[in-house]
């Protein structure tokens, strides 16, 4: 993704105009593929466990949940005084050094639980298909989880470029696979899910404790300081506009190709077997290979899930190391280099206990990813909005920021209500 990125930027404009480019939906393609990654594998398994009817509701609320969100977080960029300020030169603007702090604090522990959620998730893809496509007994965890994450890590320390390349290459390959697969599954469709008698009373709770999985499976805020930095620089006062605009077309993409998807799979399967393939903790890629007759779908669909989760790995790993880093120095008189050595270990070592443990990837998404996630992506911005003069000018409507502030409420107190 990094160097579709920069071919982007590297793209000359031969000038400022209101009307949607080219480069724009080229920029649209670029958020869309930051957030088409493993969290979407995991999606239908939570997002249908409810049943038919909260699923088609959490469908029409993804695409203004996104752009609403997104939006707010460009514009929250946008209000710096330096033109190529990012999210925490920005916050250090508005809040000072303490804020600039907390920012790079909830970063981090925005990105290494997703670390931590793909080392279990590549372990859990090797050992459904050594067992089940290839017939072989499963290798003891802790040396195959040892030998996955340490290879995945070793692929990211010593061919940095070279992966960074790789997870961008895959992206959209990834993205053609899901469509077709999508398509695939249409003729398996069933009424199982659909004939379940919906229960109206407690459909809002249902609605509310899945949120925080669309939160982290839309989520593609990693890139919006780049994207808006990018947009200033080019359009200066229609900056705005710009941004506006192509995180609208990046949110109904994530809508329409994402939510096709999770329709296409939940409605191939039973509400049993979504519970089942929750209980297996395993990705839905996974779980359609070991259920389903087709070759495509038996060797198709672990191979998707394990190119899709070690993409994923590469950049939130770099991510987490270097949000660890920072971490560190700023409080520390230690050695740089021995730093970046303690962070590297201390991440393969913790990923690796995890990965051992098999905690619940989707209890993980919800209790440790999409928190920290929604804080930053949609309340950041809407206090920010209250609260600092400079945002007055990118303020969005009340409508708007009433409805951004209570799903970022409701992804965050529907993980408290779930710890309780």
């Amino acid at each position: 993704m990094n160097s579709t990125i920069t071919s982007i930027l590297s793209t000359p404009t031969p000038k400022t105009e209101k009307k949607f480019t080219y480069k724009d939906f080229t920029w649209c393609l670029s958020l869309f593929g930051t957030a088409v990654g493993a969290g979407v594998l995991f999606l239908p398994i939570k997002a249908g466990s409810g049943g038919f009817w909260p699923l088609v509701i959490l469908a029409l609320i993804a695409a203004p949940m996104t752009w609403f969100s997104h939006k707010s977080l460009a514009r929250f960029v946008l209000s710096a005084k330096n033109n190529n300020a990012d999210i925490t030169d920005t916050v250090e603007e508005h809040f000072g050094k303490t804020g600039a702090n907390l920012i790079t604090f909830a970063y981090f522990f925005a990105i290494y639980p997703i670390v931590l959620i793909y080392g279990v998730g590549i372990t859990n893809t090797v050992d459904s298909f050594l067992v089940n496509q290839l017939g072989m007994e499963s290798i003891p965890r802790w040396l195959l989880s040892g030998g996955l994450i340490l290879a995945m890590t070793a692929g990211v320390v010593f061919g940095k470029e070279l992966m960074l390349k790789a997870t961008s290459a895959v992206v959209y390959p990834l993205v053609f696979i899901l469509l077709a697969l999508s398509f695939y599954l249409i003729p398996e469709w069933n009424t199982s899910m659909i004939e379940i008698k919906p229960d109206w009373a407690a459909m809002p709770s249902v609605i509310w404790l899945a949120i925080p999985i669309i939160v982290f499976s839309f989520n593609h805020s990693p890139v919006i300081s780049q994207f808006t930095k990018a947009q200033r620089l080019e359009h200066k006062e229609l900056a705005v506009h710009k941004t506006d605009a192509i995180t609208g077309g990046s949110a109904l993409m994530l809508m329409g190709f994402v939510m096709f998807f999770v329709f296409s799979v939940v409605l191939s399967l039973s509400p049993a077997q979504l519970a089942q393939a929750q209980e297996q903790n395993i990705s839905v890629l996974s779980y359609l290979a070991n259920v389903q007759e087709s070759p495509v779908i038996s060797y198709l669909g672990p191979i998707v899930a394990f190119a899709a989760i070690t993409s994923s790995y590469f950049g939130h790993f770099l991510g987490a190391h270097e949000g660890l880093v920072g971490l560190i120095k700023s409080r520390s008189d230690v050695p740089v280099g021995k730093i970046e050595k303690i962070s590297l270990i201390f991440i393969v070592l913790t990923t690796w206990i995890v990965s051992i443990v098999n905690p619940s990837i989707l209890g993980m998404i919800e209790t440790m990813g999409a928190p920290m996630i929604a804080a930053i992506l949609f309340l950041l911005p809407i206090y920010a909005m209250l609260r600092v003069p400079a945002m007055a000018k990118y303020k969005t409507s009340l409508p708007v920021q009433i409805f951004t502030a209570v799903c970022g409420l409701a992804a965050i107190s529907s993980v408290i209500y779930g710890a309780l």
